[in-house]
């Protein structure tokens, strides 16, 4: 991804330091966070400093490659897989270590090795995706699947990237996504970034604008894909995912097959993370004088509950946009 002029990865490594862009500082901070182990990283994916399920997956892997070179594996593992439930791509990618560090290879190299083929899976979701967008068509999105829930790229931006690489003009609605307004804040500064045209929207409002006829095509991200269709992605996708379905509006999901959950068969069974209620009583904003700034939004007596995901069911789902090509909702088992 290109950040002022200059190319960048949501997370490598460096020596034994895994570095990752700090996303909770953007979009009024660009900053690099170092994570000096595998400790650090675990924490750093619990703590949203890297988040989207590419991403996770490659820092988990990173993780890895810190706990095999501390001595500490099993340890690595125990608390990596603890940080976040519903990304499936974490625990794809501890197998993925697991299973190569058998083979005697160098631990960042193993880990490179992965953080490469997702950011590869990633820029051909886009190339797979880009015939489904037509030259004028608006676009919405919720929370951010682009490059920095990815390695790079992005699933669900990358076909919009491609699409306006190869010259099509388009139009990005960008969800704001409460309560962490990864949308607001992540999804409409990457595309900023891009100089693809777009509007932030209010969450509520996504609704009004397909009445009006004012979106083409519906493309999310993922965390979690069931055998039977049914999939996990941020909170209020569902929503949009019924709204499009009653308007006739084509909805997509982008991911790669990493995200395929083989002993997951229906969308129960997806394990919805539960997360502080904090992130729905405060937010955080930059004030006038430029100071970035935390501030409480409800009563203090009030209580919040804050799922960080919700399941749509397959039968919302146009087609799922990967790596192989899009598949059908229906069609899934193959890939098991």
């Amino acid at each position: 991804m290109k950040i002022e002029g200059k190319d960048y990865r949501s997370v490598w490594m460096e020596g034994n330091v895994v570095k990752m862009i700090d996303q909770p500082k953007i979009p009024h901070q660009f900053a690099i966070y170092d994570s000096q182990t595998y400790e650090d990283t675990a924490k750093a994916i619990k703590t949203m400093v890297i988040r989207g399920a590419p991403a996770i997956g490659a820092a988990a892997c990173y993780g890895m490659a810190q706990g095999a070179l501390a001595g500490a594996l099993a340890k690595a593992e125990d608390i990596l897989a603890k940080s976040r439930p519903t990304a499936y791509d974490l625990f794809d990618a501890i197998a993925y270590f697991k299973k190569n560090y058998t083979t005697g290879k160098d631990p960042k190299a193993i880990a490179d090795a992965y953080a490469d083929a997702s950011a590869e899976r990633c820029k051909k979701i886009g190339e797979f995706g880009e015939p489904l967008i037509s030259n004028g068509a608006r676009v919405l999105t919720h929370c951010n699947a682009g490059a920095l829930a990815c390695v790079d790229w992005g699933t669900a931006l990358a076909p919009m990237r491609v699409a306006r690489d190869n010259g099509k003009k388009i139009f990005v609605w960008v969800d704001e996504t409460r309560p962490r307004l990864q949308g607001a804040r992540i999804t409409a500064w990457e595309l900023v970034q891009e100089g693809i045209e777009h509007a932030v929207i209010a969450d509520n409002s996504a609704g009004y604008y397909m009445e009006r006829g004012d979106v083409d095509m519906v493309i999310v991200g993922t965390d979690r894909i069931c055998i039977n269709g049914d999939f996990a992605n941020k909170i209020g996708t569902y929503e949009k995912a019924v709204v499009a379905k009653e308007n006739e509006i084509p909805f997509y999901v982008a991911a790669p097959i990493s995200t395929l959950d083989r002993s997951c068969k229906k969308g129960k069974d997806i394990p919805i993370e539960e997360r502080s209620e904090n992130e729905v009583k405060f937010v955080w904003g930059k004030t006038p004088e430029g100071e970035r700034r935390k501030v409480q939004i409800t009563p203090d007596a009030s209580p919040c509950r804050n799922p960080a995901f919700d399941v749509t069911p397959s039968k919302f789902v146009t087609g799922f946009i990967t790596e192989v090509g899009v598949l059908d909702p229906q069609g899934l088992e193959k890939w098991a």
